[in-house]
């Protein structure tokens, strides 16, 4: 618990995008440092385990839709107190609808029921690549996040780098004797990716904490910062087998997206898959680092650093987890 803070003195706080794995992380981190929390769920989440396991740890839950303002209102805030609102919101897919329903629109309705029930401080996750906006997702955050800072509440937007979950994603083919996959020779980008639990614990800090408030704040895990080939290289380490890549090209990257650019002009789902395709190239050509504007170069020490988990130990786990159940 923070210090100086008793559980009678906790803030009440309400969550959104508790389902998702930092959401569930944050309202865990709340409970611990003896915050009284709330979170809003769609209601289809009511039946989930991971949704009983909040209920008996503690956490209040409330249950309605997320896309309605008049929901989110009546169901979220339901005329009561909170000293705090934090959103851990994000669109699923990145695709235009859904980012400006979710990634902006959202949050917005959100902002605006805290400003009617005269909530004092809202706390937003965001994310690093809008340093550098080309995708429909990027652009929606840079909208609510400037919407934010004008609100008239004390506000903090999180930027964290890459989540330990979206750099995991080859494990089961690393673990089946299958290539590591890498665009280009794998050193196009870096990161310095941190975990569910300590950005959790990072984001709640601003609740309290004044150097916090009114800031955008960049945050990274600890240690140096690491290519997708030091990924790679570092799965293979653990799981005791000889490295393997498989290279893709940029260029072949782009051909595919001009496709289905094309496809896109006549259906819509090809247009979606425009859009992962995009998704997927800025992020295997754009490193995940606080980006120095005079020289539009990418920055690892400028980079903050923040917590204990290493994502060496969160892939032994995972090995462990996966050579348990093969």
């Amino acid at each position: 618990m923070t210090a100086g803070l008793t559980a009678s003195e906790g803030k009440r706080v309400l969550l959104f995008g508790a389902s998702g794995t930092i959401g569930r992380a944050v309202a865990r981190a709340l409970l611990a440092d003896g915050h009284i929390v709330t979170c809003f769920l769609r209601p289809e989440r009511g039946a989930d385990a991971e949704t009983g396991d909040l209920v008996q740890a503690g956490v209040v839950c409330r249950f309605g839709e997320i896309t309605d303002p008049a929901s989110i209102m009546r169901d979220a805030f339901a005329g009561e107190p909170f000293d705090a609102v934090i959103s851990c919101l994000a669109s699923r897919s990145g695709v235009p609808a859904d980012a400006k329903a979710i990634d902006y629109q959202a949050n917005s309705d959100i902002l605006k029921a805290a400003r009617a029930n005269v909530v004092p401080q809202m706390v937003l996750l965001s994310a690093i690549c809008v340093q550098k906006p080309r995708l429909a997702f990027q652009h929606a955050k840079l909208a609510f996040e400037e919407e934010l800072q004008a609100s008239g509440l004390s506000w903090t937007i999180i930027r964290p780098t890459a989540f330990f979950k979206s750099l995991s994603g080859q494990v089961d083919r690393v673990m089946r004797g299958k290539p590591f996959l890498l665009f280009g020779y794998g050193e196009l980008t870096r990161c310095k990716p941190i975990s569910d639990a300590d950005l959790a614990r990072y984001i709640i800090s601003a609740l309290s904490d004044p150097s916090k408030h009114y800031r955008i704040l960049p945050i990274g895990g600890p240690g140096p910062a690491i290519t997708s080939r030091e990924q790679g290289e570092t799965l293979f380490r653990l799981a005791g087998k000889e490295p393997r890549f498989r290279h893709v090209s940029v260029a072949s990257m782009d051909r595919i997206i001009a496709l289905l650019d094309s496809a896109g002009r006549f259906s819509k789902r090809a247009a979606e898959k425009a859009e992962y395709a995009r998704i997927g190239r800025y992020y295997a050509t754009e490193s995940m680092l606080v980006l120095n504007p005079v020289t539009g170069e990418y920055d690892a020490e400028a980079t903050p650093e923040f917590g204990e988990d290493t994502l060496e130990a969160h892939y032994r786990n995972l090995i462990r987890e996966r050579e348990q159940s093969f």
